[in-house]
């Protein structure tokens, strides 16, 4: 199933019709926020685990471990406020944030359990639930919070939509969009 080279991710799905409402806001706002890379709309997710290149033995214990059942029902979203990550004045990723929900801290720690259980070795910092927007300031000038509150009013606050399915996804560099979906676990009806 993986090639030594490959990325791998596990992650919480979005709505098509999620991304596609976010992807318009976001071309909306490109000229407000001068971003070197905008993610591409199909790639919109929430990732759960970084796996890294993934072992073909530990890539499929960790699928074991998750079809067996993934224990937490669907849930609702809402995507509440717009960050960065990285330098300030320059960040490096743009995000939009959801509201705090205790199932999607369920889903990622019982997908991030499988995947300790199977030997990866994952990510220790807290668990900061986002959607990467764009990558890498590109702006004649600093980056400036300012700058954030004038884009705020164009994202659809509250836009809300259902969790339903986990997803590992292998990445394609240079390729748009660039992250291909492997495996589909439905969360609980």
């Amino acid at each position: 199933m993986s090639q030594s080279s490959q990325h791998y991710f596990y992650a919480l799905e979005l709505p098509n019709e999620t991304k596609e409402r976010l992807g318009k806001h976001c071309r909306d706002i490109q000229e407000t926020l001068p971003f070197k890379r905008w993610v591409h709309t199909q790639d919109y997710h929430i990732t759960l685990a970084f796996l890294g290149n993934a072992p073909d033995k530990m890539l499929t214990e960790s699928i074991k471990k998750l079809e067996s059942g993934i224990d937490c029902p669907v849930f609702s979203l809402k995507i509440k406020h717009l960050g960065v990550f990285g330098k300030s004045d320059s960040p490096r990723i743009f995000w939009a944030g959801v509201n705090q929900q205790p199932f999607l801290e369920d889903a990622r720690e019982i997908v991030y359990q499988a995947c300790i259980e199977s030997g990866f070795k994952l990510e220790t910092r807290p668990f900061k639930p986002h959607i990467t927007l764009a990558r890498k300031w590109a702006g004649e000038n600093l980056f400036t919070n300012q700058l954030l509150q004038k884009a705020d009013p164009f994202l659809i606050k509250e836009l809300e939509f259902d969790a339903n399915k986990i997803v590992l996804y292998k990445t394609h560099l240079g390729k748009e969009p660039k992250y291909e979906a492997v495996l589909k676990i439905p969360l609980q009806s």
